[in-house]
C-alpha cells in the first residue's frame, strides 16, 4: 500500500515525487520505460525553476551540469537583452541536457526515499471512496490512496480517467537532432543568419565535440510514432537551406509537433494530473519543462497535507484553480510566438511592431516576466500586489531566505517579533526580525515560496494559517 503512486519519472513525476517525500508520504514512481531516454536535448531551466531548485537546497548541483546565458531574447526569439533589475537572484536561463536534470532530479527523490520502478506501465484503474487500484501491463495490482499522471502528453492516466484534451492538432512539426557536419563554422553561420532574417524556427548550433544540434521546420504532419531518419534531415536541410551541410553520424534524431491543449480537471476524485499530461504546446519559448517543474512544486505539499490529514477542506482543490490558469496562459504566449514566427507578411508585420515596442523597458519585463513565470500571481483576494505572488531570494540573517525552505514547510517572517505560529509549529517555521529589506511588517509563505498574508494582527494571522495550514495542534 503505497500513499501515492505517479505514472511517469520525467522532471514532473521526479520533482512531485521529491517534494511528496519531505512530508514522508509513501511515494511509488512508475515509469514504463526500461532505460533512461538516449536523445540529449539541451532544455533550459527559467528563472522561476532555477529559484524552486534553490528553495530545496538542489540549484548548486544542477549548477554543475549546466550553462548558463543571459535571460534574454525568449519570447519568439525576438533578439532583446533582459531588462536591467529583474527581481530575482537568479536571473539567467541555465542550459542543460534533459537526460542530465531527469537523472538529477530521480536522484534526489530516491536520496529522499521514493520508489522508482522502470519498466512499469499503467494499464487500467480503478478508484474508490479509500484509494486507487492500478493494475501494471503485466498484470500486476498495485493499491495507493492517489494516483498522479505526470506521464506526458499521450498520458495514459488522463485517457482512462475520460478527461477531456480540447485544443488543437498539430499544423506543423519540427526536426531536431544532434549530428557532425561536413563543412565549415563560418558557412554554416552565414547561412543560417541568413535564413534567420524571415525563420526564427531554423538553427544548427555547435554542441560540443564536434556534434551540432540542428533543428528544422517542416511544413505539414508526418506519422510522428516513426522516428525520423538521417535523409529525411538532408532532404529538409536541402528544401530550406539549399544544403544538407554534409551532415552525418548522427546521435539522436527526433520530431515534434506544435499541438496545443488543455486538460479540462486536473483532478477527479484520488487522481490528478501534471506537466504534459495536463498541457502541451509548441516548444517555443522554452516553457514546457519549467511549467511542470512548477505544477510539482504546487501540488507537492497539498497532497501531502491530504494524507497527512491536517489540509484544509478545499486546499487540494487549489492546485487545479491556481495552475490550470497559468498553463491556459502558457498556451495562450505559445500560440503568439508562433504566429510570429510565421514567414507570412502579415505576422512578419506583427513582429516588426513588437520588436518596437520591447524597445520599452515595461513591455520587454512584462514578455520576460510571463515566460520566466516570475509574474505569476495567484488569486488570494484582495490585498497588496505581492500577496499571491513569489517572494524573491533575500539575505536574513541566518544567511539566504531560500535556504530556510528546504524541509518544504511554511514560513513566518515576523519583523515585529510579536507573533507566533503555535499550533501550527509542525507544518510551519518562524524567523523573527528577519531582514531589514522586507517592505511589511510579517510575510507568511507557503512551502512553494507563494506570499499567503501580509500584515502584524495575530488573529488575522491565525485566520490564514488555518486556510493554508488547516486547523492547529491540540
Amino acid at each position: 500500500m503505497f500513499d501515492v503512486i505517479i505514472a511517469g519519472c520525467g522532471p514532473t513525476g521526479a520533482m512531485l515525487a521529491a517534494e511528496l517525500r519531505l512530508h514522508d508520504v509513501r511515494v511509488l514512481v512508475l515509469e514504463k520505460e526500461t532505460e533512461p531516454a538516449s536523445f540529449v536535448r539541451i532544455v533550459g531551466l527559467h528563472i522561476r525553476s532555477l529559484e524552486l531548485m534553490a528553495m530545496r537546497g538542489l540549484l548548486e548541483r544542477i549548477l554543475e551540469h549546466g550553462r548558463k546565458r543571459p535571460a534574454g531574447g525568449f519570447f519568439s526569439a525576438i533578439d532583446k537583452p533582459a531588462p536591467e533589475g529583474l527581481d530575482s537572484a537568479h536571473a539567467y536561463l541555465l542550459g542543460i541536457p534533459q537526460p542530465v536534470i531527469v537523472h538529477l532530479l530521480e536522484e534526489h527523490a530516491i536520496e529522499l526515499g521514493a520508489q522508482v520502478r522502470r519498466g512499469g506501465a499503467v494499464a487500467r484503474f480503478e478508484q474508490d471512496d479509500e484509494g486507487v487500484t492500478v493494475e501494471l501491463a503485466d498484470g500486476q495490482r498495485l493499491r495507493s490512496r492517489y494516483l498522479v499522471g505526470c506521464d506526458g502528453g499521450r498520458s495514459t492516466v488522463r485517457k482512462l480517467l475520460g478527461v477531456g484534451f480540447p485544443g488543437e492538432p498539430s499544423r506543423t512539426e519540427t526536426l531536431m537532432g544532434g549530428m557532425e557536419v561536413g563543412v565549415p563554422q563560418e558557412e554554416i553561420a552565414a547561412k543560417v543568419a541568413e535564413i534567420g532574417v524571415t525563420d526564427k524556427r531554423f538553427s544548427l548550433r555547435p554542441f560540443g565535440e564536434g556534434v551540432y544540434q540542428v533543428i528544422i521546420p517542416v511544413a505539414g504532419v508526418s506519422d510522428r510514432a516513426e522516428p525520423p531518419t538521417l535523409d529525411d534531415f538532408k532532404q529538409q536541410l536541402r528544401a530550406v537551406a539549399g544544403t544538407d551541410f554534409g551532415v552525418h553520424s548522427p546521435r539522436w534524431l527526433s520530431r515534434f509537433g506544435d499541438a496545443t491543449r488543455l486538460a479540462e480537471r486536473y483532478r477527479v476524485g484520488r487522481v490528478l494530473l501534471a506537466g504534459d499530461a495536463a498541457h502541451i504546446h509548441p516548444p517555443i519559448g522554452g516553457q514546457g519543462l519549467n511549467l511542470g517543474v512548477q505544477d510539482a512544486f504546487n501540488l507537492g505539499w497539498k497532497l501531502a497535507a491530504q494524507i497527512r490529514s491536517w489540509a484544509p477542506e478545499a486546499l487540494l482543490d487549489t492546485y487545479q484553480a491556481e495552475r490550470h490558469p497559468v498553463a491556459a496562459d502558457v498556451l495562450d504566449n505559445t500560440r503568439a510566438q508562433m504566429e510570429l514566427a510565421s514567414t507570412g507578411p502579415g505576422p512578419q508585420a506583427v513582429r516588426r511592431l513588437l520588436t518596437e515596442l520591447m524597445d520599452f523597458d515595461e513591455v520587454n519585463r512584462h514578455l520576460i516576466e510571463k515566460i520566466t513565470a516570475i509574474g505569476v500571481r495567484y488569486d488570494f483576494g484582495a490585498g497588496p500586489d505581492l500577496l499571491g505572488r513569489r517572494l524573491r531570494d533575500i539575505d536574513v540573517k541566518q544567511g539566504s531566505l531560500y535556504g530556510l525552505l528546504h524541509r518544504g514547510r511554511g514560513l513566518l517572517l515576523d519583523r515585529t517579533e510579536r507573533l507566533t505560529v503555535d499550533g501550527w509549529s509542525d507544518r510551519v517555521d518562524y524567523l523573527g526580525d528577519p531582514t531589514a529589506v522586507l517592505d511589511a511588517p510579517c510575510i507568511l509563505l507557503r512551502p512553494d515560496g507563494h506570499v499567503a498574508w501580509i500584515g502584524d494582527d495575530q488573529q488575522d494571522l491565525d485566520d490564514h494559517l488555518a486556510r493554508w495550514f488547516g486547523k492547529p495542534a491540540d
